[in-house]
């Protein structure tokens, strides 16, 4: 992403300043049976402990802060690092944190991240407690659509901002079950025991050529569009929100990105950062410090929370990530149905041994050093399978393998003529133009105009 500048509820001075208020947190409902899926029990409140604390940093090459990030206590209708969020219980409204990467040059990004954090904080606070976690999630979802439309709207109004938008990775915990929204390719870590899982998946072209086998992650460190993105709220009038789940455990930490760090750090040094560091205002700082250290091509930001007095993880249990499928209708005004039994995992086929393989976007330390962008039509998208097939026929020597073909039939091929001052039938056809071949009316056309070019000249002559 390019030029981005900003923290929520930022107005000059102190950078981590944000406006909040303080409100009495409503009863908790009753306690229901613990559930193997989100939305089977009612939301409790209460509980889990967090401690968080997030930074943003403009990086090295950048004029401008474009990234946003948002932290807060729903139940205190609270936003910002006060003391009373950087350390509290989850409460019966739940907790919010969000990360957005903003692009659109002249400070357009910055608008972008901005509307969206402050949107999606507007939806999730309206309202009473969520009935159900499955409601809380349909919230999140819900917010990142709308803040998706606003800015949209924003952008046409105004036309020096025509293209901004945004990613979101939008987290909302209510007891011990956290939701994660994704849209573009800002990122969100759990660190359970000594490993770090990625539990979002990059909405990005890179990460669709990892998945579809067509580029390993060595060759994606240097690949020459991994600027471009899949989609970003505000570049369309509507978005596809990748809804994710994990339930949360006693000692996990949670950390969210953007792309100025995780393609600048690598997982391990990750990992590495989280484990070593107890407070999570230290681990905010430690990461911006490596990925400027690393060149800071990019804004950087970054929000870390570590859980207390959840349940604790059972033996080899690890973080990973994991789809939510809504099963009723949005429109539904009674209570939130109880969803399947069992969570619904998105991803690859198992491999042969049994276990499902975990393919997860890179970490390169390459930055992305152009200016992120949007889309990417099946057309192009074929050409780049088509040209990282043949630099690897010419590396090993053997014939590439041919592309997946796209979805859309191939253009019409454009008019050239066959050679120089003549066109041949096809030729015609294909430039849209009328072929040679000519029907019997036009003969008998032809013979009356010639039988009234005869009578016209033999008029004309008799009189004189």
């Amino acid at each position: 992403m390019n030029n981005k500048i900003g923290v929520p509820g930022a107005d000059g001075g102190d950078p981590m300043a944000v406006d909040h208020g303080l409100a009495p947190a409503a009863p908790p409902l009753m306690a229901a049976p613990p559930a193997s899926q989100p939305g089977q029990a009612p939301t409790t409140g209460g509980g889990v402990r967090m401690r968080l604390f997030g930074r943003t940093d403009v990086g090295r090459i950048r004029e401008h802060n474009e990234d946003n990030f948002l932290v807060a206590d729903l139940t205190q209708q609270s936003r910002g690092l006060m003391e009373n969020i950087r350390s509290h219980v989850v409460g019966a409204h739940g907790t919010l944190l969000a990360v957005c990467d903003g692009m659109g040059g002249a400070a357009a990004g910055e608008v972008a991240s901005k509307l969206a954090v402050d949107i999606i904080y507007e939806q999730m606070q309206a309202g009473g407690p969520p009935r159900h976690r499955e409601e809380l999630a349909r919230r999140l979802v819900r917010a990142v659509e709308v803040a998706g439309l606003r800015i949209f709207a924003e952008a046409k109004l105004d036309r020096n901002r025509r293209g901004m938008g945004t990613t979101a990775t939008a987290a909302a915990l209510i007891d011990e079950y956290l939701f994660l929204a994704q849209v573009g390719d800002s990122r969100a870590y759990v660190l359970r025991g000594d490993r770090l899982e990625l539990v979002t998946r990059d909405q990005s072209l890179v990460n669709q050529l990892i998945e579809a086998g067509q580029l390993t992650e060595e060759e994606a460190e240097n690949f020459e569009h991994s600027n471009i993105i899949l989609q970003a709220l505000g570049t369309a009038d509507s978005v596809q929100v990748d809804l994710t789940f994990v339930r949360v455990r006693e000692g996990d930490t949670l950390l969210l990105c953007s792309d100025g760090l995780s393609g600048m750090v690598r997982t391990e040094e990750l990992r590495q950062a989280l484990m070593a560091n107890p407070e999570p205002i230290d681990v905010c700082k430690v990461l911006t410090d490596k990925a400027n250290d690393a060149g800071g091509h990019d804004n950087i930001t970054v929000i870390v929370a570590k859980f207390e007095g959840g349940p604790p993880p059972a033996p080899d249990e690890i973080a990973k990530y994991t789809k939510y499928v809504f099963t009723t209708d949005a429109s539904e005004l009674g209570p939130i149905a109880d969803p399947p039994a069992r969570p619904l995992s998105a991803g690859p086929p198992p491999g042969p041994d049994g276990t499902e393989p975990r393919i997860t976007p890179p970490a390169g330390v390459n930055a992305k050093l152009g200016a992120t962008q949007v889309g990417m039509n099946s057309v192009d998208l074929m050409r780049q399978i088509s040209q990282i097939e043949e630099a690897r026929a010419s590396a090993s020597g053997s014939p590439p393998h041919a592309p997946p073909q796209a979805a859309a039939p191939p253009a019409p091929p454009p008019f050239t003529p066959a050679a120089a001052g003549t066109s041949t039938e096809a030729d015609l056809r294909a430039a849209g133009l009328p072929g040679s071949g000519l029907g019997p009316w036009f003969w008998i056309a032809a013979i009356l105009a010639l039988g009234l070019v005869s009578v016209g000249v033999w008029f004309i002559l008799g009189k004189h």
